[in-house]
């Protein structure tokens, strides 16, 4: 089964859309790789320097968002972007319908979180590891000071895909 987790990068905005995620003027792309350095470069922060080139976003495995990431266009070079930038798990409060499902058939882990569990995690200081437990549905994010147990659900078709690494790894698994 593949594991889920790694060092975290905090994205503290809600509404986060696919063209922030991966430019429009990318989609002509031909293959996943020429995706990856630019993942995220049109995304602003409002009072906050992010540079989506920063050791800790190329070092990030797992990003931890607000409400309704991915909404905007269904296209899937937004999630391919991700993956493409190893990035295995997203957490948010709440994830755009198509986008989430997109993410779960390229073998990335979407994890809808309260918004008090967010803060928890948003609470974190200095650098940030996830852990997941996919069977017992539990995500775990500990910092130098302090650790962070949330429980989260998946419905049982969701945790086979995801579980099996993607349709496509599913799909050749079971038909």
């Amino acid at each position: 089964m593949k594991q889920f987790g790694g060092p975290a990068a905090f994205i503290d905005r809600s509404d986060i859309n696919t063209d922030e995620i991966i430019p429009a003027k990318y989609l002509t792309e031909i293959t996943k790789k020429a995706l990856a350095p630019h993942l995220l470069e049109d995304l602003r922060l409002e009072g906050q320097n992010f540079d989506p080139h920063s050791p800790e976003m190329q070092e990030a495995r797992v990003l931890i968002t607000r409400s309704n990431f991915g909404c905007g266009s269904s296209r899937e070079h937004a999630v391919w972007a991700l993956e493409v930038n190893d990035i295995n798990v997203v957490v948010g409060e709440s994830f755009a319908r198509i986008f989430r499902q997109n993410m779960f058939n390229c073998g990335i882990l979407a994890v809808e979180l309260s918004k008090e569990d967010l803060d928890r995690l948003f609470a974190l200081k200095g650098k940030v590891m996830v852990e997941v437990d996919l069977e017992g549905e539990k995500l775990i994010a500990t910092s130098s000071e302090a650790r962070v147990e949330c429980h989260f659900s998946l419905n049982p078709f969701d945790k086979k895909l995801i579980g099996a690494g993607g349709w496509l790894a599913f799909a050749d698994a079971n038909y």
